[in-house]
């Protein structure tokens, strides 16, 4: 018998500090309002980075510019309404924003963007999306920084897919 594959969500995050605060997105769960990085998930035909500035775009109105990876983490929720069981894989960058742009709306589900101090945070946790968010955060305050090509998009992620030959009748 074999053991089942694990089949994680792969997400990325964005680890944004200016002044001693953190941005945060507040948003709309099926476990209520809870607070988190940017973040989403990686989409088919993108790679992390532009993952990462998308959702952060998405999310917050602003342009990210990633300058370093914080960390690669993998947890694991189990939502407690519908019992649904998710493992992810998440991928944190750091980097800077520039200012929201105007007009533009935040994605579904997102209430505001905020600022926040890390005790701050720490005094919301009851409130965070994912346990992720206060490591990745603890992470880049001890100075986690790796190179944006630690992780490599290979140039097959952003060919069409291409469908097999159906043979000719006989």
């Amino acid at each position: 018998m074999s053991t089942p594959r694990l089949r994680p969500s792969i997400t990325v995050a964005a680890i944004v500090e200016h002044d001693g605060r953190y941005l945060l997105v507040e948003e709309h769960t099926p476990e209520g309002l809870r607070l988190n990085n940017p973040a989403g998930h990686l989409e088919l035909g993108e790679s992390p980075l532009q993952a990462v500035c998308r959702e952060t775009l998405e999310e917050t109105a602003c342009r990210f510019e990633p300058e370093a990876l914080v960390g690669v983490y993998l947890s694991r929720f189990v939502r407690p309404a519908s019992g649904e069981d998710v493992t992810y894989l998440r991928m944190a960058y750091s980097g800077h924003v520039g200012a929201p742009e105007p007009g533009r709306a935040l994605d579904d589900g997102i209430v505001r963007t905020l600022w926040l101090t890390v005790d701050e945070i720490r005094a919301e946790r009851a409130r965070h999306r994912s346990p992720l968010l206060m490591r990745c955060i603890d992470d880049h305050q001890a100075g986690r920084r790796f190179p944006l090509d630690l992780i490599h998009a290979d140039a097959t992620l952003f060919v069409p897919e291409v469908k097999p030959a159906v043979a000719a009748d006989r």
